[in-house]
């Protein structure tokens, strides 16, 4: 089938279903994960300096966060600095603009690999997206996803602020024709971050099982719930210290915001006894 018509198929199916269907977002409830567990610890700036990075790779050891986001020129200190951690070496392709050539971006996530990385963050062609050349789209992420396949996840940029939401459905749906393991929202470099709306669209077109993050303007713990609520399995931000910082106020305090660990089973109230639930979620 032509992969417009295929596209075109699949966002009529994805808006029919939006208005109504929520059985998708079971894939953002914790089910007992940590909250750090969650977070790719994320440093991206173009002034950032080795010692930043020395510190975003201590601070991730003592959180046991998923992972680092670094640019690819970091991937060898993080990789030798997480060894035997736990924690994964993140880093982006393409980045932040993606409108280099496949080829380039295919050689930065190789050279990456090769290096340590063992997730890949590439930024899709977004001119090619506004000029309707899909095929374009799907074959740059198809090229990525060949080249990690085996080694490191890949996750897709979509930059959702500069997209309309059928925009949005139809990337997410090549991403994940195309072979990736993740579509993301944002490089946190352009006009705007994660929106609880836009984790929600893309959550409920790749369905249950791919992964879907959230980054850009993440900031807080109750930024984080909301955006896991809506069907974020990762969380991409800067602060992750003070979010779960915030998880652990929270348990200290009258009440607290469910995140769905379901240790409290049907009683309404949790099991470290110091609290009530005072936001319960149908967990």
């Amino acid at each position: 089938m032509d992969i417009e018509k295929l596209i075109a198929e699949i966002t009529d199916e994805i808006y029919n279903k939006v208005s109504s269907d929520t059985s998708f977002l079971s894939a953002g409830k914790t089910g007992g994960k940590s909250l750090a567990k969650y977070i790719d610890h994320t440093l991206l700036k173009a002034n950032a300096t080795e010692a930043q990075v020395i510190k975003l790779c201590q601070e991730a050891r003592d959180n046991q966060f998923m992972s680092v986001c670094v640019n690819t020129c970091y991937v060898p200190l993080c990789a030798k600095m997480l060894a035997n951690s736990g924690v994964k070496v993140c880093c982006v392709v393409g980045f932040p603009l993606g409108a280099m050539s496949t080829a380039g971006k295919v050689a930065e996530a190789v050279d990456a690999i090769k290096n340590g990385a063992t997730e890949v963050d590439m930024v899709i062609n977004v001119g090619a997206i506004k000029s309707g050349n899909w095929h374009f789209v799907k074959d740059d992420i198809e090229a990525l996803a060949m080249a990690c396949r085996g080694k490191a996840l890949l996750k897709v940029i979509i930059e959702t602020c500069l997209l309309t939401d059928e925009e949005k459905v139809k990337a997410c749906t090549v991403s994940k024709l195309a072979g990736a393991d993740f579509v993301k929202t944002s490089t946190g470099f352009s006009t705007g971050g994660a929106t609880v709306e836009d984790i929600r669209l893309m959550r409920q077109t790749v369905g249950p099982d791919m992964g879907v993050k959230a980054s850009g303007g993440v900031r807080t713990y109750e930024d984080a719930i909301a955006m896991i609520e809506a069907g974020a399995s990762r969380i991409g931000t800067s602060n992750g210290i003070s979010i779960v910082a915030g998880q652990k106020n929270s348990a200290d305090t009258a009440g607290h915001v469910c995140i769905g660990c379901g240790n409290c089973g049907k009683a309404m109230s949790c099991p470290s006894g110091k609290v009530d639930i005072v936001v319960a979620n149908n967990y």
